[in-house]
């Protein structure tokens, strides 16, 4: 594991990309080249190393990230592989949140993709810098420069191109490398050796050109760079590449490698451009935590010698046990050591430490600051949950999660499946946040919610398959929202003698619909010094808790302002129950007067087909009281950017399928809830 020697030569990576875009084969190749692994598996034949889950194998798509780790010319490379499907993106947005660089994979054909959009935004909010790796580039319509030019557009990237092709599509033998200025060619079909030549002569002029422009853009990055380029001395290999690295690190530039990992071409460079250019643990800023025992703001230093800080990034259940993958910050974790939880305030055993290669695992004795791990023994820690020392207490920044929007009712098919059922379903939540169970109080239905078709078709499939329990499954539903129309005051005064006991309360309440999305806003009017402060907070936790039922159908109730006006109060008779009754009844008052509306789930659509289909695709939308936003057009194929609610969109891929005999894709996410 990484010592304070060598941590300056670890790369903690992941791999993000669209689904199909090449993630999982560029993964694989670099396992093969770097001797990790010895045969290379494929995603299409369900051999792919990463992809281990039955699920992933029969479906040929990832659906859980995966760890491995791997040695390329002297550095230790920790890799994450994640999902590229929409309904799996807390998977990479629990990745990244841990991760120090990341490769964005992008087919040469299909350019930026929908879910490349949002992979690499969330890689943004975490502020990690980035390489970009242009797949496919032996495909017949591969177009690099328009992925470059969609990079700019859609992504708000600043690309920098290395690398130019020499051939294109079925041609494609190798690259030139611009810094270097040298031809790299792949000549075997296993791609174990490349030859590096001087440039071809007929791709020199066009070599000359983009290097021109590529030190031309480090020397906007770069001041030293800048007054070599002006004063038109030459600038040396190394200078390239440390303002390249510099540039990269503090995200004012994405380098842009090309290749095509399923013919074995460009994967070493691409490995050599993760250990030149991203960063080292060493290399990011300082990150800050909670101390939970007085909220002072605590910066950690990512050493060994420092005191423990580590996070838990993912929860699996891998042969029966459960695996705890934990980043760690500072210090040591040693086997056998008893570490605090600090979000759950709870002592937790580390009862083996775990070196991860997909679902294989290796026994370690000890870890250190930069590493990635699996953790066997952690009973109640849970995704985002902090672990360190208990005489230094830390709180990192833990990871968001998504609101889940589409639903379905299981129910065990026997009554020896009836106990199994909740043990299994249990596993699965403490796996994955955006997968929630609640019991219907009016059917005693169990029901399961995820964020799409897919997401809980996979769960439902791991419920039979894994924990061998038989359910019977009904039709999805959608998840409802409750909100308001209009502004409104709700009073309740609550005023009775229970055994003995006077309890008085009076309370008042306004609300008033917010922008949505916004979700829910309290505000508080009432002084201080007005009642005890364990009556107000008893107040406020009730009108917190009340926004779970709604006053219509008992949906929860988002996009609201709740302020509480005014309070009764009498010395000796108003206690806390009083107090959360006539909360809860003055908020349900003000809701009913001001006017209660169903919110539904609104999806946004982006559908990939054929410009020969577009005017069928756009009509069955219509009939779906879907709204087009925009269509675009590249060649021969449209892009159409839709709005439309969920609960039209039920079995929508065969729709399209059927409507593009085949040819049409789409990507679909949850966009806002908003009226019926």
């Amino acid at each position: 594991m990484a010592s304070p020697a060598n941590i300056k030569n670890l790369r903690n990576i992941g791999i993000i990309a669209h689904i199909d875009a090449g993630k999982t084969t560029v993964t694989e190749r670099m396992l093969f080249f770097s001797g990790r692994i010895h045969k290379m598996g494929e995603v299409h034949n369900g051999q792919a190393t990463m992809d281990w889950m039955e699920q992933e194998q029969e479906r040929g798509i990832t659906i859980t990230s995966a760890a491995t780790k791997l040695i390329w010319n002297g550095h230790e490379i920790q890799i994450i592989d994640t999902p590229g499907h929409v309904d799996f993106t807390i998977e990479v947005e629990r990745s990244l949140r841990i991760l120090d660089g990341a490769v964005g994979v992008f087919c040469a054909v299909g350019g930026v993709e929908p879910q490349s959009e949002t992979v690499w935004r969330q890689a943004d909010k975490y502020k990690i810098p980035k390489l970009a790796f242009i797949n496919k580039m032996d495909r017949l319509g591969a177009d690099m420069f328009k992925t470059l030019i969609e990079m700019k557009e859609k992504l708000g990237a600043n690309p920098l191109l290395l690398q130019i092709p020499i051939g294109i599509e079925s041609t494609f033998s190798g690259v030139i490398d611009l810094v270097t200025q040298k031809a790299l060619t792949w000549e075997t079909d296993d791609g174990m050796e490349y030859i590096i030549n001087d440039m071809p002569e007929e791709l020199m002029q066009e070599a000359v050109r983009q290097r021109e422009e590529l030190i031309e853009k480090i020397a906007e990055t770069n001041d030293k760079i800048m007054e070599k380029y002006l004063s038109d001395e030459p600038v040396s290999e190394d200078e390239i590449k440390l303002a390249i690295r510099d540039a990269t690190i503090s995200g004012m530039i994405v380098p842009v490698l090309l290749g095509s990992a399923l013919k074995n071409k460009g994967i070493q460079p691409l490995l050599d451009a993760i250990n030149f250019y991203l960063p080292s643990p060493l290399d990011i800023s300082l990150i800050t935590g909670i101390n939970p025992c007085n909220d002072d703001t605590i910066t950690i230093k990512r050493s060994a010698k420092e005191t423990l800080s580590a996070l838990a990034f993912k929860v699996a259940m891998e042969q029966g046990r459960r695996l705890t993958y934990i980043r760690i910050y500072s210090g040591v974790i040693k086997s056998g050591m008893i570490v605090y939880n600090s979000t759950q305030r709870v002592n937790e055993k580390i009862s083996r430490l775990l070196k991860m290669h997909a679902n294989k695992r290796e026994r370690i004795d000890m870890a250190t600051a930069g590493d990635i791990v699996g953790v066997v023994g952690l009973k109640n820690t849970s995704t985002g949950d902090t672990l360190c020392d208990e005489k230094a207490p830390v709180i990192l920044e833990t990871i968001e999660t998504y609101e889940p929007v589409i639903s379905i009712a299981v129910e065990p098919k026997t009554r020896a499946d009836q106990d199994k059922v909740s043990d299994a379903l249990k596993k699965l939540i403490e796996e994955d946040p955006t997968f929630r169970v609640k019991e219907d109080k009016d059917t005693g239905q169990t029901i399961l919610s995820g964020m799409g078709e897919l997401h809980l078709e996979v769960m439902t499939t791991r419920l039979k398959k894994e924990f061998n329990v038989g359910v019977n499954i009904g039709n999805p539903q959608v998840v409802y929202r409750e909100s308001i129309e209009g502004k409104a005051t709700g009073e309740a005064v609550f005023e009775r003698e229970l055994t003995g006991t006077k309890h008085f309360a009076g309370v008042m309440v306004r609300v008033e619909p917010i922008e949505r999305g916004k979700g829910i806003e309290y505000k508080n009017l009432i002084a201080g010094d007005v009642i005890p402060s364990d009556l107000l907070d008893a107040i406020m936790s009730s009108l917190h808790e009340s926004v779970s039922t709604g006053v219509i159908r008992g949906y929860p109730i988002t996009d609201i302002r709740i302020t509480l006006v005014d309070v009764q109060y009498k010395e000796g008779e108003s206690s806390e129950m009083a107090f959360r009754i006539s909360a809860q009844a003055a908020f349900n008052d003000a809701c009913e007067k001001a006017g209660p509306i169903i919110l539904e789930p609104i999806m946004k659509l982006e559908i990939i087909a054929p410009e020969e289909f577009v005017g069928d695709i756009i009509g069955d939308l219509n009939s779906k009281k879907g709204r087009i936003d925009q269509i675009q057009t590249q060649g021969k194929i449209n892009t159409i950017m839709a709005m439309a609610p969920l609960k039209n969109l039920f079995g929508y891929s065969t729709t399209l399928r059927s409507a593009t005999q085949g040819r049409g894709t789409f990507t679909m996410k949850f966009a806002r809830f908003d009226t019926v």
